[in-house]
C-alpha cells in the first residue's frame, strides 16, 4: 500500500491529468468526504467498484491518511487546492 504522502502526491498528478474522467472525479469525491471525519468521512465503498486498480490504490491511500491525522494539514490543503483547481478547469 502507498504511504499517505505519496498517494496524496500521487492523487494530485492523476486528477490533474484527466480530471473529467470517472476515476478523476471518484477519487476527488473521496478526497472530499475525508474532511469531514466529524460526519463520518461518508464515502460510498461501493463507488471503488467503479474505480480501476490505479486509482483504488490512490484512494487507499488517502485514507490511510486519515489514520495518520494528516488530513487537513499544510500538504493537504496545498495538494487539495490543486485538486479543485483541476476539477473546477481553472
Amino acid at each position: 500500500m502507498l504511504a499517505g504522502t505519496e498517494a496524496l502526491e500521487r492523487s494530485v498528478a492523476f486528477i490533474e491529468q484527466a480530471p473529467e474522467s470517472a476515476n478523476a472525479l471518484t477519487l476527488y469525491a473521496l478526497a472530499n468526504t475525508l474532511e469531514y471525519e466529524r460526519a463520518g468521512c461518508l464515502f460510498k465503498l461501493v463507488k471503488l467498484r467503479d474505480m480501476d486498480k490505479q486509482a483504488r490504490e490512490l484512494a487507499y491511500g488517502l485514507m490511510e491518511l486519515v489514520v495518520e491525522q494528516s488530513v487537513g494539514d499544510d500538504a493537504w490543503r496545498d495538494a487539495k487546492a490543486r485538486m479543485d483547481r483541476a476539477i473546477r478547469g481553472a
